[in-house]
């Protein structure tokens, strides 16, 4: 199964998105899971099974306890691959940046000068 394959299930992407903040106990992973998409205990730990096998997830045992991880290697591979691709989209979004500064300096300007009422937040917002 190519790494795309893996990854293209959204309910293997969920799953590693929960690995990414941490180690996670396979019963946390499959109660957020099953919450989320209403797919059963036994299928949750299918997907698990598929995320190990091609190397997307380690597990370790603690007790009874069956412990989860990302494992980087296949994703590092991933990112590589799409290291070709960025240049389609790196230079849209740097002009996307510069549009949205343009909007943000003309608003400025509109509204009584440049920063005569503050300046703008991270989000967009004034701040005193």
């Amino acid at each position: 199964m190519h790494a795309f394959d893996i990854l293209g299930d959204p309910v293997r992407r969920r799953i590693l998105e929960l690995l990414a903040d941490g180690e996670r106990a396979a019963g946390e992973i499959g109660a957020v899971v099953q919450a989320e998409f209403g797919i059963s205990q036994p299928a949750v730990s299918q997907h698990l099974k598929v995320l190990r096998e091609h190397g997307f997830a380690r597990v370790r045992s603690e007790g009874t306890r069956r412990l989860y991880a990302v494992e980087p290697a296949p994703l590092r591979e991933v990112d590589a691959w799409l290291e070709h691709f960025r240049g389609f989209w790196a230079q849209r979004l740097d002009a996307l940046g510069t549009e949205l500064a343009r909007g943000r300096r003309a608003r400025r300007i509109e509204s009584g000068g440049e920063g005569s009422e503050g300046s703008e937040g991270p989000e967009g917002g004034v701040s005193a």
